[in-house]
């Protein structure tokens, strides 16, 4: 296992994030993962720089006000309560998060060359789908996806998977720029347990020599990185669902999530 790739929680802490990995820490080019937690009336305030980001509640509501606008997050209780709301914010701007009530908030980044304008997304308009059946059953939260939501660089999705089953499965990869079959990205992977003592597993695997290689218990507030290989599958313990936050993003030309699954793990889950 990579100490490098898994980082436990309180790890990758830096000043008032609880967890802060950029492309300068990991040595790739593109995706970045943040967690800020405010305490009653705090705030919070960066500069986006030359990256895009998503400002999306764990746990707990915020106003964000950035480049003349202000967005009420309503959020939510936790991961596991629904889909929330969030908050898109350009680069090269100032961004500032307040919570009255206080919360955990997750910034999604991606270093991008397009400025997009600020906008609000509505947790209703977030498409949800099932994916796999039986004990590869999973649910997905699309709020930032290639098709769902208008970016730059940045992809982000959710996924809850229930208690006992496995997801990112089959194991699949996105590390080569093949048009039309495969897209490069970068890839983050933020977990939290539902439950006291919960945990689940994470395998990376390579897809070339020397390439990623872990095999990690994860637990709330670890995070797993994937510059390359192949990823999954993702386990939740018996009792305890299991969600993770991925954030995505690469150097290809067109935004898009293109994946290729591994041929020995295949039969009966295409």
């Amino acid at each position: 296992m990579s100490t490098e790739l898994y980082l436990p929680r309180g790890s990758a802490a830096d000043g008032p994030y609880a967890l802060d990995v950029g492309p300068e820490r990991v040595g790739w080019t593109h995706s970045a993962l943040r967690v800020v937690e405010l305490e009653p009336g705090g705030t919070h305030t960066f500069a986006s720089g030359d990256s895009e980001w998503i400002v999306l509640p764990l746990q707990g509501g915020c106003t964000v006000r950035t480049d003349g606008h202000e967005f009420q997050l309503l959020g939510r209780d936790s991961v596991f309560a629904g889909v929330s709301d969030f908050a898109y914010v350009p680069r090269d701007t100032r961004v500032q998060i307040a919570s009255g009530a206080g919360g955990r908030f997750a910034l999604a980044g991606a270093k991008c060359e397009r400025r997009l304008p600020a906008r609000y997304g509505p947790a209703p308009e977030v498409p949800v789908e099932v994916r796999g059946s039986g004990t590869c059953e999973r649910h997905v939260r699309n709020f930032a996806s290639a098709d769902a939501f208008d970016c730059d660089k940045l992809i982000a999705v959710e996924v809850v998977t229930p208690g006992g089953n496995w997801s990112s499965y089959p194991p699949h990869k996105h590390d080569e720029h093949r048009p039309g079959e495969e897209s490069r990205l970068e890839e983050i992977y933020y977990f939290e347990i539902d439950g006291p003592g919960g945990f689940g597993y994470q395998r990376v695997f390579p897809s070339r020599e020397g390439g990623a290689d872990v095999l990690a218990e994860v637990r709330s507030g670890d995070a797993v990185l994937v510059p390359d290989g192949w990823h999954g599958p993702s386990i939740a313990q018996p009792g305890h669902d299991m969600y993770y936050l991925n954030v995505m993003a690469g150097p290809g030309a067109t935004r898009e999530w293109r994946i290729c699954f591994h041929p020995d793990h295949t039969e009966g889950y295409r």
